[in-house]
């Protein structure tokens, strides 16, 4: 069973930084495409990075340059580093790590920004 743990979420004022960690367990980080989704109060949950097990890199264009996927084969984690973050970056964000195979999901981490 492949189970997906997120931490480092919080509450920061505008332009601060924050860093989110997903560790997995079950699976490896490498061998999958492992993203960042965020779901804001009433929206649908969007991808915000994703890193292939070839190291491609993806990310939804409102965050290019700000927020930075990446990914530690040694402890098996994937890391989105986020930078200058803004009220409208405020929501649930989600791991997730699949494959052709299954998809699954992490229980979230809260990310507030404060204006």
């Amino acid at each position: 069973q492949v189970q997906l743990v997120e931490s480092g979420g919080g509450l920061v004022q505008s332009g601060g930084s924050l860093r989110l960690s997903c560790a997995a367990s079950g699976s490896t980080v490498r061998g999958n495409t492992v993203g960042w989704y965020r779901q804001g109060p009433g929206k649908q949950r969007d991808m915000v990075a994703a890193i292939s097990s070839g190291g491609t890199t993806n990310y939804q264009d409102s965050v290019k340059g700000r927020f930075t996927i990446s990914r530690d084969n040694a402890k098996n984690t994937v890391s989105l580093q986020m930078n200058s973050l803004k009220p409208e970056d405020t929501a649930v964000y989600y791991c997730n790590l699949r494959n052709l195979f299954y998809s699954y999901w992490g229980q979230g981490t809260q990310v507030t920004v404060s204006s």
